[in-house]
Formats: C-alpha cells, structure tokens, sequence
C-alpha cells in the first residue's frame, strides 16, 4: 500500500486509500476519535446491552443504535443506520456492557427510548456514496456562508455535515439572537438541492467540533472528553488567585476556560482553614503586611514594608491565627523574619583554573611532546642537528 495515498479524515476518524484497480478501502482510525471512552468493561458480555451499540459520525456527534440486522458487530465497523429520512453511515466505536453507564449518564433509559435501527455493515457503494457526499461538506460551508452573508443575517455557520445518502445535510450555526432563517433554508434547498436542517450550536460545542490543542499542549477538553458545559464565572478564577487576564482565561471559544473550574472547589476547601488578615500583624519588629496566601500549602507570606514584594518571609496558617488571636488580646508576638543560619565556608579548589594550556588539544600536545625528545646527532661540521 502506498502510504502517499492513504486520506486521513480526523473529522470522522477514518482513513481511506484508492488502489490501483480503483477499489476504495476505508477503515477506523482509532487516533482520531473525538469523546472517545476508554471500554474498561471489554471482555465481559451482558445480555442486556448486547444489541446496543454506539455510532460515531461527524467530529462529536454520537448516537445510540440496535442492532437488528443479525450480523455480529466490532468496533471500528462502518454500518449504515436508520436516519429519519433515507438512510446514514457511521462507525461503531463502543459496544458491550459499558453501553449501560454510557445511556445512565445521558439520561437515556433503554425501556422508553426508541433506538433506531443498523441495517447492516456499509457494502463499497455505500462507502463510495458516503465519501462523494463527505467531499460536498468544504465547498457546501464556504458557499453557504455567502448565503448568510448576503442577507445580512447576525449568525456565523460553524460547519456542515452531510448524510451518508447525501440527500440531507446538518448546518451548524452560532447566534447572539434569534434568526429568521426561513428564506436561507430556501435558498439552500434551491442551490445545493438538498434537505435542510439548522442546529443552533454554542461557542464552546463549536470548539468541540473544529478540535484543536490547548495551552496546556493538550487536545481540548470539549473535543477530547467534555459533552456536559458548566457554567464558568470570574469568582472562580479569583478563588485560586488567578491573574484577571482575559487573554489568559479565555480558552479558543473566546469563553472562559472549562478547566477553571477543575480545582476551584479544592481551593473553597482549603480556604476555609486559612485566616481571614484584615489588617497587619502587630509584632516587636513593626507591622507586618500580608502579600500573597498559598492556599493549597497553608502557608502566608508577610512583609515589613508595605506594598511591597521584598524581604517576604513565609508563616505557617496556624501560627497566624495564634498571632491574630494575641493582638485581639493586645499583645505583640515575637519577631516573624526567619532567624538567619551562618553557613560554614565550603572548600572550592582552584587548581588548574589559571592553566593557559587547559583548552589545547591534548593528542596535539602529545605528539610535540615526543619530537622534543628526540636525540641529537652531530653532523660532520661538528654542529648537534636534530634529526
């Protein structure tokens, strides 16, 4: 196989390569698979979740199927599903009993819920028909942006994703308000000759489905594992003593970051064991001024001159409160600066430091070494010549 051939489609985790006699191969790419869960549970069969499985399409969007057609399924299979109107084609890419925790945490209950159908595993005209429909969704995005543009409607088209018959596509927007797209959804039935279906998207889902790599160097969380968005607010980032930097806490949906709120509630914890300095400590040395807290460490850094970052000590979390508790009575404490340990002078030697000759090339030395000492023979006028 030529590998010069072979297409990688990160949007659908696939790879697909033409040989020499036209055939099309397409095939999983497990690397590229966007709110990929890890099968902890494989090996292990369960009767209840054993028609159900779950079929990946476009970048993050997942569905639930059963599996009706009596063929036996693997992960990585390209099948063709029941879709509302016509039919799609999707991979699997979960099965087993994990399937159970997977419908637990979307709320999905397997009595009520009405799965829809897999037909079958895609034959090499389904996947030929799904790939010509795959190369319309770029020039279908640009062109549809034009539409939008032209009649001045306040909203952005994200992306497109086509069906796998190619008889329906899926626009993705995002709008500060509400749009009045029935004259777009007209003018795209006319120029793409298609079935029309508008999904309004938020800012992070969007940076979900075009993916991209985080500050941190990683994949990002709402491509990478994130289905469920919190709601993010600045007091967060205050709790863990965060610059204010918008350029800083926003992440690439121009949103504030999601993982802003990983350890905010570790930090309300441990704030809750830190004292509250309203005013400086009254010690023998003067007043000592609070200039930072590490919350996680417990620890408080204080110093003698005010607005300042100099000469900063550190003081333990517990002694501050004893501290507060003596000037509420007061009386000053002890001195805070750190009692300074006299360190014994080390032995550095400095032998071979002032040698001229330390960065000459050692064979080259050798070899003027040896013709030095060479005998001398006298020659017939009586004069010593070296040889």
């Amino acid at each position: 196989m030529d590998t010069n051939n072979i297409k990688y489609d990160c949007t659908r985790g696939t790879t697909s390569h033409r040989s020499d006699e036209g055939e099309l191969d397409c095939c999983f790419n497990g690397g590229c698979c966007k709110l990929s869960v890890f099968d902890w549970l494989c090996g292990i069969t369960d009767s209840d979740s054993a028609e159900i499985y779950e079929v990946r399409f476009k970048n993050t969007r997942k569905l639930y199927y059963r599996n009706e057609s009596g063929n036996s399924l693997s992960v990585g299979d390209i099948v063709v599903v029941e879709a509302t109107n016509g039919h799609d084609v999707g991979l699997v890419t979960l099965k087993g009993p994990v399937i159970g925790k997977q419908l637990k945490r979307h709320n999905i209950d397997k009595a009520t819920y009405d799965f829809k159908k897999i037909y079958r595993k895609a034959r090499v005209l389904d996947i030929e028909r799904w790939q010509e429909a795959i190369a319309r969704e770029h020039k279908t995005m640009i062109r549809s942006r034009q539409i939008a543009a032209q009649l001045e409607l306040n909203m952005k088209i994200g992306d497109v994703e086509f069906q796998g018959d190619g008889t329906k596509a899926i626009f993705y927007y995002i709008a500060d308000e509400r749009v009045d797209f029935r004259q777009l959804i007209r003018n795209f039935a006319e120029e793409f000759r298609i079935r029309v279906e508008m999904k309004q998207i938020g800012a992070r889902q969007e940076a979900g489905l075009i993916g991209g790599i985080g500050v941190c160097g990683q994949e990002l969380c709402c491509s990478r594992y994130m289905s469920d968005f919190q709601s993010i607010t600045t007091q967060a980032a205050r709790s863990q003593d965060l610059s204010l930097n918008p350029q800083k806490l926003a992440g690439q949906c121009s949103k504030l970051k999601c993982c802003i709120n990983y350890e905010a509630a570790t930090y309300l914890d441990a704030q809750t064991n830190m004292p509250y300095v309203r005013e400086p400590l009254d010690t023998e040395d003067g007043p000592a001024f609070l200039v930072k807290t590490d919350t996680l460490k417990g620890i408080m850094w204080f110093s003698y001159e005010h607005n300042s970052m100099t000469n900063m000590f550190p003081v333990e979390a517990q002694r501050v409160k004893e501290i507060l508790r003596m000037n509420s009575r007061g009386v000053k404490c002890e001195s805070l600066m750190p009692v300074a340990q006299e360190k014994s002078p080390e032995f550095v030697t400095a032998v071979g430091d002032d040698s001229i000759t330390r960065f000459d090339d050692r064979s080259k030395i050798n070899t003027k070494r040896k013709k030095s000492k060479r005998p001398l023979r006298k020659n017939t006028n009586g004069n010593n010549n070296q040889s």
